[in-house]
């Protein structure tokens, strides 16, 4: 598509799935086995996706907001706990915390890399600590040996929030393989999907069991319809897993184009004064999920919302930062400066796995023709 052409439709979306080779076969085969719900294929992804991270066990489920409250109730977590987490992020986390009717203690982030400060939290505990649940934002790997020091030093557990870093690493090590858990999503806008779906993965078996268990309405495998715990249906369907294991075929490939992406936005970006990328540590290998860019409005003749309208009318779909937990009432937060003064200024451009040279180079030049 020409840069003419794209400007002429003024169609750019922010996130769009790229189907990556025999998704259409793989949901045939699982329609036409009759196996819609579980399946061959929830088994070969949950394998498959498990060995490709280096992890003992993975388990399939509903959703990214699924996987974190099975593994926070594969901890035990209940009223009277205490679990820190980032005060910016996707309030997902923040929910199933608030579900197991343990309380989320919200630290700051790092100003560069926009995730959970291992100072701020350490800040944070208290007796009543029982995890440590740091998220993994938009592809970037939070600083995981600081915080692992942190919790065994005060016997804490630590879940990941991987839902938008699967296949990024630090030091060689997968996102998400780092602490006693890590969640995944299979959202329609991530890395690899399925439309809904989520994973979890865990180098313990204890852990792993038991959210066998609880993902399947509690039932106990070795006896049919008999429950020793409240449990959920958290299962994946056959038809998703199956253009899972079509994507996982071709990650490489999706892991290629999106490092392209990535580097095509960095070559065009990095020319406009006034626009900052969120930085990576030097031993973080991103799989960017979305590019978020901080923006200072000095620069420009609006502020964040200003400019995201101003490239909505030429045709590009963006997104906000997420908001910061002490923004919003219904969370309780004290506040934290640093989360609440990068929300306010990011904007999350267009980012898939076939996003074009030119279409980036248009979006860059919307971008100039907003500043002051």
């Amino acid at each position: 598509m020409s840069l003419q052409e794209t400007s002429a439709r003024h169609i750019i979306p922010w996130a769009k799935p790229v189907f990556a080779g025999r998704e259409k076969e793989y949901v045939e085969d699982a329609f036409v086995s009759t196996r819609i719900s579980g399946g061959h294929y929830i088994e070969r992804f949950e394998r498959e996706f498990a060995a490709f991270c280096g992890s003992p066990h993975g388990l399939a489920v509903s959703s990214g907001t699924s996987a974190l409250y099975l593994a926070l109730r594969a901890l035990g977590l209940g009223p009277g706990d205490e679990v820190i987490v980032p005060g910016f992020t996707f309030v997902a986390p923040v929910n199933m915390i608030l579900e197991t009717g343990a309380t989320p203690v919200y630290a700051d982030v790092d100003p560069l890399t926009w995730c959970l400060d291992p100072v701020s939290a350490g800040g944070k505990v208290t007796r009543r600590t029982k995890a440590i649940l740091p998220v993994h934002l938009y592809g970037n790997v939070c600083h995981m040996q600081g915080l692992l020091d942190l919790a065994r030093s005060k016997n804490l557990c630590v879940v990941e929030d991987a839902a938008q870093a699967a296949f990024s690493s630090c030091q060689g090590r997968y996102a998400g393989t780092w602490g006693d858990m890590g969640c995944f999503s299979f959202h329609a806008t991530k890395t690899i999907f399925m439309g809904e779906g989520g994973g979890v993965l865990t180098p313990n078996r204890s852990y792993y069991e038991k959210m066998l268990v609880l993902r399947d309405h509690g039932m106990r495998k070795d006896k049919r319809y008999w429950h020793d715990v409240r449990g959920y249906n958290f299962r994946l369907t056959n038809l998703q897993a199956a253009v899972g294991c079509a994507q996982l075929e071709n990650v490489e490939r999706i892991i290629h184009c999106r490092r392209k992406v990535y580097e095509w936005y960095c070559q065009y970006l990095n020319v406009i004064e006034g626009v900052t990328l969120q930085v990576f540590r030097p031993e973080v290998t991103p799989v960017v999920w979305t590019m978020a860019v901080r923006v200072d409005p000095r620069y420009f003749k609006g502020d964040r919302d200003f400019m995201m309208k101003a490239l909505g009318r030429a045709g590009i779909e963006t997104r906000p930062g997420f908001y910061p937990v002490s923004a919003m009432e219904l969370y309780q937060a004290s506040p934290l400066p640093v989360a609440e003064e990068i929300a306010a200024r990011i904007i999350c451009l267009p980012f898939y796995s076939d996003l074009s040279e030119e279409q980036i180079v248009l979006i860059c030049e919307e971008i100039k023709k907003i500043r002051a």
